[in-house]
């Protein structure tokens, strides 16, 4: 067969365009809604998005906007993704009650373990095998939680009496109706307006692990701190890396290649990682500046368990195959007991 000037010009751009396709450069913007320094982003969200960039030689970026930068409030973050407003975000599952409600289960009382980590290995593997449909208009990235909830106050909780009436910040649908179960009064708000909302009393309190403080500045703002017994924490809440689908599909396979390696169960778990480290430093915080930390004893942590019991009840009576997911989170969590 014999080459003419024009197929060689052909099989030329082929090869260009080729080459051009292998050779794209892909920014990514990443939005979420907590300051740079605060535990996700400078602990997980940076060294993730570094770790890309890296591997792709720079072909893939991930530009950072924190602090809700490009617009909107946290509760919008997931449709943000979904719609293509942003390519990725960061975003806490139950600031939209009732969307999540299969994943909704890690945020029930005395379910998760004590290390954030490998309870988040749990849950993104629950996600994956009960939970997918929930997401099924992105692409996920990693779910993860973060370490045992407890009570930061202006008064100390000693027993379960002393929540009665209080005005207690909550972060999701289940943990509001907790307090409820415990006396308190719930305040429902994003993680953001904390600090003002202490400052100000429009709460007594609020419902935060331990590595959230030091973004909020809470140890300084109230000086009581209530942790319970066991192996088991109080609550926690659920959080989610997503991607634009068509921000993914769109990549070329390699770089699709690279957002793979970098989703899933063990991305999940460095998160949780960096909210055990946090933990540990917003709790040396609260012990530096003298203040009072309380771990009710077994008994008081039982008559806890036992007021919080409804609220596992309902969900269970009111999700379907409620009983069946119930048992496969709590299944879940003890698998990954350290």
């Amino acid at each position: 067969m014999k080459f003419t000037s024009t197929m060689v010009g052909a099989a030329v751009a082929v090869v260009a365009m080729s080459t051009a396709a292998f050779a794209q450069e892909v920014t990514l913007r990443l939005h979420q809604m907590l300051p740079p320094q605060a535990v996700i982003p400078s602990m997980a969200i940076e060294p993730w998005a570094a770790r890309i960039e890296e591997q792709s030689e720079g072909r893939l970026k991930i530009e950072l906007y924190p602090a809700m930068q490009l617009g909107g409030a946290p509760p919008q973050l997931f449709d943000q993704a979904r719609d293509g407003v942003v390519d990725v975000i960061w975003t806490v599952l139950g600031y939209t009650p009732g969307r999540f409600p299969k994943s909704e289960a890690f945020e029930l009382p005395f379910l998760i373990g004590t290390s954030a980590e490998e309870t988040s290995r749990a849950f993104h593997e629950y996600v994956e095998e009960y939970a997918m449909d929930e997401f099924s208009e992105v692409k996920l990235i990693a779910a993860h939680v973060h370490g045992p909830g407890l009570i930061h106050m202006d008064e100390p909780v000693e027993t379960l009496e002393d929540m009665n009436g209080k005005k207690v910040r909550g972060g999701s649908r289940i943990i509001n109706e907790m307090l409820v179960s415990l006396g308190a009064e719930p305040i429902g708000m994003p993680v953001p307006a904390v600090s003002e909302a202490l400052s100000t009393g429009v709460i007594d309190g609020t419902t935060i692990p331990w590595e959230v403080t030091t973004a909020v500045r809470s140890s300084e703002l109230v000086s009581n701190h209530t942790q319970f017994s066991g192996d088991r924490g109080l609550y926690s809440q659920t959080f989610a890396v997503v991607m634009n689908l068509d921000a993914y599909n769109n990549l070329p396979d390699d770089l699709k290649a690279i957002i793979d390696a970098n989703s899933g169960v063990e991305i999940a778990a460095e998160f949780g990682r960096a909210m055990d480290q946090g933990d540990a430093a917003g709790l040396k915080v609260a012990e530096d500046l003298g203040n009072n930390i309380i771990t009710l004893d077994e008994a008081e942590t039982q008559r806890w368990k036992e007021a919080a019991q409804p609220i596992i009840d309902n969900w269970i009576a009111a999700t379907p195959d409620g009983q069946m997911l119930y048992d496969a989170a709590v299944a879940a969590v003890a698998a990954h007991d350290m």
